[in-house]
């Protein structure tokens, strides 16, 4: 366990936007070393898709920090919450899944979370275990704690009482559920996004209702997708899977901007605040190519969700295509635009870029493996890109060029 206070802070506050209450962290620390018991971390995950990508992975790397201070991560799946579905930024009621929907999601974020956090102290818990076992007086007993009108502060639920949208009962319940775990645990500190603030203060007064030491909240950023506009969302089209290929990964990173390499940097890397400093200082002076230290940060991050060797390897394609000009200097640029938050599926690219003339005949290209992003084959023509990505497309052994998605 780290005992200097000063330098857990340090590790804490990195990549945070707001903690609730710092000095009441601080608290728990300086308690947590002197009796040596290590503080109980919460994070709740609802697992509504079967996949994780680099977003989710900014909490997941702030629990690992914890992990490496010494403290306890209690990784909630919210498979009884999520059959809810959180109203969290919505303008209309979340469809709520099925079991066998969220079990068979929540066994994928269990394999994909442990390529960050630790095993050893990472308690893995299903929120239904307790949840299910409330009582109709439980649940009345719960929602006596909080008020409509504090429901009501909540910009979601205000925007919809301004365009007269409903709101079901059910999801006053969610936030209710979810502080309900914060009690269960005892919960010391919890994690989310910035998103999340309302569901993680709320979680406090109710912690503070049933006679406990209220939690401390930490929030953290929402990570941009490779748009740099959007947070990144599947949805969006702008994200990139941890279970992505190696090389997919490695160019994705690599086509995001100069400045939005270092905010991920600061949030998904384990390399120390002082070394992403120093280089971004010596890269606005001209003495390092941002190129390198994207290159360095694409390469961990595939090396963190698959080997050195599958990162040495992605480095090694990319650099043949773009580094040791493998394609003609002259090479043409085309650029696609799409609507803004939505894509272009591989199909209507080689249509759009001129490669093919007509569906059929890029059905066919696909078909023949003549199609290959930055040299490597592709055959999904549902396959979708988004504004911000970069790539080259070679269609056959004459049509090569150099695509830029705006």
């Amino acid at each position: 366990m780290v005992t200097d206070i000063d330098q857990a802070l340090e590790i804490i506050r990195r990549g945070t936007v707001e903690i609730l209450l710092e000095e009441e962290l601080i608290r728990k620390l300086e308690r947590s070393i002197s009796t040596g018991t290590p503080l109980r971390i919460k994070a709740g995950f609802d697992p509504t898709a079967p996949d994780i990508h680099l977003g989710h992975t900014v909490l997941l790397t702030k629990l690992r920090q914890f992990q490496e201070l010494g403290h306890e991560v209690y990784f909630i799946i919210g498979d009884f919450t999520a059959m809810i579905g959180d109203p969290t930024g919505r303008s209309e009621v979340r469809k709520p899944l099925s079991r066998e929907e969220v079990m068979q999601n929540a066994k994928t974020y269990q394999d994909q979370a442990f390529k960050i956090l630790l095993p050893e102290k990472t308690h893995v818990v299903f929120n239904s275990t307790w949840l299910n076992s409330l009582t109709p007086t439980d649940i009345v007993k719960l929602a006596s704690k909080y008020t409509v009108m504090r429901m009501f502060e909540r910009d979601d639920f205000k925007g919809r009482v301004r365009k007269n949208q409903p709101i079901f009962i059910h999801e006053f319940l969610y936030p209710l559920f979810q502080a309900y775990d914060s009690v269960h645990l005892k919960a010391d500190v919890e994690l989310g996004g910035t998103d999340q603030k309302f569901n993680l203060a709320l979680a406090r007064e109710i912690m503070r209702a049933y006679d406990l030491e209220p939690q401390v909240i930490l929030t953290m950023p929402l990570l941009e997708g490779t748009d740099g506009v959007k947070k990144m969302s599947k949805s969006y089209g702008n994200y990139i899977g941890i279970t992505e290929p190696p090389d997919q990964i490695f160019g994705k990173i690599m086509s995001i901007s100069d400045e939005l390499m270092w905010r991920y940097y600061e949030l998904l890397s384990s390399k120390p605040m002082s070394t992403i400093n120093e280089w971004k200082a010596r890269c606005s002076r001209g003495e390092m190519n941002p190129m390198d230290a994207k290159k360095a940060l694409a390469f961990e991050m595939v090396e963190r969700f698959y080997s050195v060797e599958d990162a040495e390897g992605a480095q090694r394609r990319f650099e043949q295509i773009f580094s040791r000009k493998s394609v003609p200097d002259d090479i043409e640029t085309v650029e696609i635009a799409v609507p803004e938050g939505s894509s272009i599926t591989l199909l209507q690219l080689i249509r759009r870029t001129g490669a093919a003339k007509s569906n059929s005949e890029a059905r066919r290209l696909l078909s023949q493996g003549a199609v290959k992003i930055d040299g490597e084959k592709v055959t999904d023509e549902c396959r979708t890109f988004c504004s911000g990505e970069r790539f080259i497309l070679r269609v056959g052994k004459k049509f090569i060029k150099k695509v830029c998605i705006v």
